[in-house]
């Protein structure tokens, strides 16, 4: 995490730390309490804090996305970046193919200026849905989005121009993103003028976004950021060992 939201982050969870110690001392707490459950409550309080936060901040209310959305966003960032492999840390990207396609469900946060540096559309897998994606897949072929969360790697030139290789990190759920070729890319069929037809262009899987957009983007959250496709799917929010560790 950036230095700006690291000292908020460390800031909540010791004032939480001490709340919840003074608490449990003054109802006469037992001296064998898990100190260890008690820092896991207090560093999921400072995540729900963080993400409040955020979402005053950004104003992202009103840019469309949802506070259950941010919330796994930031939880999961935080695990990602606790595990040592995000290389970007400035942003984080979320897409929240819980709107539709005709809405900017591309959201690009800047964590260490704490501001929306993108909000724009982004298509999903045509076998995902066809406003709505309401079904998802880790399967080769199948060309539907995978929901979970992405780290970028290296770009690269395409068919589509510059193009963002990504990797998947979560078992079951997108860990087949490198073999089925899921990128971040630029498309013709994903642009503003589409906001009043019957919906979005569609892709094989892909997060493809307007192309006038696509590589400011892609240079930006390229080299190790943390991407979050996500979807208020039970079997993934309940199986999702990033969101549940």
């Amino acid at each position: 995490m950036n230095k700006t939201l690291l000292s908020r982050f460390f800031y909540l969870s010791f004032f939480l730390i001490l709340t919840s110690f003074n608490n449990a001392t003054s109802k006469g707490s037992k001296t064998e309490t898990s100190l260890k459950n008690i820092g896991k409550k207090v560093i999921a309080n400072a995540s729900s804090a963080m993400s409040a936060l955020l979402y005053e901040k950004l104003d992202l209310a009103n840019a469309g996305l949802s506070e259950e959305a941010l919330s796994s966003a930031v939880k999961g960032y935080e695990k990602l970046l606790e595990e040592g492999v995000l290389g970007n840390t400035k942003y984080l990207t979320i897409v929240d193919l819980s709107q539709s396609s005709r809405k900017k469900r591309f959201y690009l946060l800047d964590l260490e200026n704490n501001k929306l540096a993108m909000n724009t559309f982004v298509a999903h897998g045509k076998n995902s849905g066809v406003d709505n994606a309401v079904k998802f897949s880790n399967t080769p072929e199948s060309e539907a989005s995978s929901l979970g969360f992405y780290v970028t790697k290296d770009t690269y030139s395409g068919k589509h121009g510059l193009s963002l290789k990504l990797v998947g990190m979560e078992d079951g759920f997108n860990d087949n993103a490198e073999s089925r070729s899921i990128v971040v890319h630029g498309a013709n069929y994903v642009n503003s003028a589409r906001v009043n037809s019957a919906y979005m262009g569609r892709s094989q899987g892909c997060p493809a976004l307007p192309e006038a957009v696509a590589p400011k983007v892609i240079k930006m959250i390229k080299g190790g950021s943390a991407i979050f496709v996500y979807h208020p799917t039970e079997k993934y929010l309940q199986g999702s060992k990033i969101l549940n560790s």
